[in-house]
């Protein structure tokens, strides 16, 4: 990769600097149930000793830049504690309180850090503010950049090089703050991610010129990560944190098609379809033991509801009161996090409503089908059981968010989630969230009603790998669709919107346009544990 140099001046006027409050919980985290190693403050790496850096000594703000022009700050690591060294430092942007960290690393096995042997200037911003790139020694990579106020270089015990074999290939993350020159600063994280990749986080950000060159930063690797009992929260500490944590899903006050247990789906007439023994299908028993295990989505097995239509009616609508939600512990960034994947399922998914221009129009059976699978995912520090951040899925997508950004039940650190109308998307706000144009779109509405499910009530640990006394559902195994595949003619659906409607023939095709491909046919789901997401980190 390229080194840069670039030196920036600029005669905005600065405004106050907006960072004054430390972000705070409701209420204080509680003493986590004892363990082996969760929420110790320090995690081994395999010779190298880190630990998670929350306080912090500002450098330089900027008043503008970044993604909403509010500016970002920049900050060293402070204290660190006795033994451990600096590996980076510390940049966020002005809009949310602080809330963030940096790793530190002891050295506890000889030679896993050294000392840098010079610095290259990555880039000054009036006279005032330097960012440099520790040159390592042989066998060493910098995995964190030194800042300064003043433009000789920083000592060269400031910060601390990696061992080669402790470092991985890392790669940007979130944008901060840009300057007009071209040049951006984002966060940073692992390239290869997962339930099984090693790759640590460092915290500290990455500086990128207009060519992408990522000056030569790498971030941490994992090589204790066989040792997964030693960072993972053990099954007691998992509830308090669900307790702690576990958010209330609020459902829009219109909302037809309500969550349920899957012993409650089961048990309502659901049943079991072979290809070429359509004719016989079989009642699933109430665990689900009776489903095939294991195997591919291959398309010979699928979910139906009951024959009887006024059966079927009831079961789309669910059973909020008797519902519990199913809970996935996974290692996450080398296992120095916990991700905790809550799986919510319902019967039946509702159909869309189309914004065409100032006019809301149903789409009949577009969008609709069987079975449901959706999941909000929390992300918990390993090193103090803090929630980093929770992540909202989306269709087929979804959106990251910062604690700092939730919104939370009165005095207590559980946060509220939405889902959406029909759809079940989950989404940290209320109101309308389109997908498509501001003229033609999908609506996503969520609100605020008397029908909410409190997660921490009822709920069910149904898969850690790392537990051993874990036993997964059955049903969890079952590879095949929840519900039946049936495809759309939408021509003709199409043709009843616009006779129904009077939508200009442009309408429609600038509609047809922006519809995701699912909502084309009724094609059942797979299970959570089919999702590449099981293994892989959200989108």
């Amino acid at each position: 990769m390229g080194n840069f140099l670039c030196c920036f001046t600029t005669t905005k006027e600065t405004k106050p600097f907006p960072i004054d409050t430390d972000f705070k919980f409701s209420s204080p985290l509680p003493s986590w149930p004892p363990g082996e190693g969760f929420a110790n403050g320090t995690i081994d790496l395999g010779g190298l000793q880190v630990c998670q850096i929350t306080s912090f000594t500002k450098i330089w703000p900027s008043s503008d830049g970044g993604s909403d022009d509010n500016g970002a700050t920049f900050f060293d690591p402070n204290p660190i504690p006795e033994g451990f060294s600096m590996l980076g430092c510390y940049c966020q942007s002005n809009a949310t309180p602080l809330f963030g960290w940096v790793l530190a690393g002891k050295d506890v096995s000889g030679g896993t850090l050294a000392s840098p042997v010079d610095y290259k200037l990555v880039l000054s911003v009036d006279n005032s503010f330097y960012i440099w790139l520790p040159t390592p020694p042989d066998g060493y990579n910098p995995v964190g950049y030194a800042i300064t106020s003043s433009s000789e270089k920083p000592p060269l015990d400031k910060i601390k090089c990696v061992r080669v074999d402790l470092t991985d290939e890392c790669e940007t993350d979130g944008f901060l703050w840009g300057t007009d020159d071209g040049v951006s600063v984002y966060s940073s994280r692992p390239k290869t991610r997962g339930a099984q990749a090693p790759g640590v986080c460092v915290g500290t950000f990455v500086v990128e010129d207009e060519n992408n060159s990522y000056s030569m930063l790498s971030c941490l690797k994992n090589n204790n990560f066989s040792m997964l009992s030693s960072f993972m929260p053990n099954l007691a500490q998992i509830k308090a944190l669900v307790q702690e944590y576990s958010p209330r899903l609020y459902f829009h006050p219109s909302e037809s098609y309500l969550p349920s247990s899957t012993t409650w789906y089961f048990s309502n007439g659901v049943l079991l379809y072979h290809v070429g023994d359509e004719s016989n299908p079989i009642p699933v028993e109430p665990t689900g033991s009776n489903l095939p295990q294991g195997g591919s989505n291959d398309g010979t097995y699928w979910l139906d509801l009951p024959i009887d239509e006024t059966e079927r009616e009831r079961v789309k609508k669910g059973d909020l009161q008797s519902c519990e939600v199913y809970i996935h512990v996974k290692p996450m960034l080398g296992a120095t996090f916990s991700d905790i994947v809550i799986w919510v399922f319902y019967p039946f998914n509702g159909p869309s409503t189309a914004k065409l221009g100032l006019i809301d129009v149903p789409l009949g059976k577009i969008g609709e089908h069987i079975g449901d699978w959706e999941h909000m995912t929390m992300r918990i520090s390993n090193f103090n059981g803090v929630l980093h951040r929770v992540y909202f899925a989306q269709h087929s997508g979804g959106t990251w968010i910062d604690t700092t950004s939730l919104e939370f039940q009165s005095g207590t650190n559980n946060f509220i989630g939405y889902s959406s109308l029909h759809g079940h998307a989950t989404y940290h706000t209320p109101g309308v969230v389109l997908q498509g144009t501001d003229v033609v779109g999908i609506r996503n509405d969520t609100a605020k009603s008397d029908m909410f499910l409190d997660v921490g009530a009822s709920y069910s640990i149904m898969a850690a790998e790392y537990i051993d006394s874990i036993i997964e559902p059955p049903w969890l195994n079952y590879a095949r669709k929840w519900g039946p595949k049936i495809t759309y003619e939408i021509g003709v659906e199409l043709e009843k919107l616009k006779n129904s409607s009077g939508i200009l023939e442009s309408t429609i095709e600038s509609l047809l346009e922006i519809l995701p491909n699912e909502v084309f046919e009724e094609d059942g789901p797979t299970g959570p544990k089919m999702k590449d997401y099981w293994e892989g980190d959200e989108r």
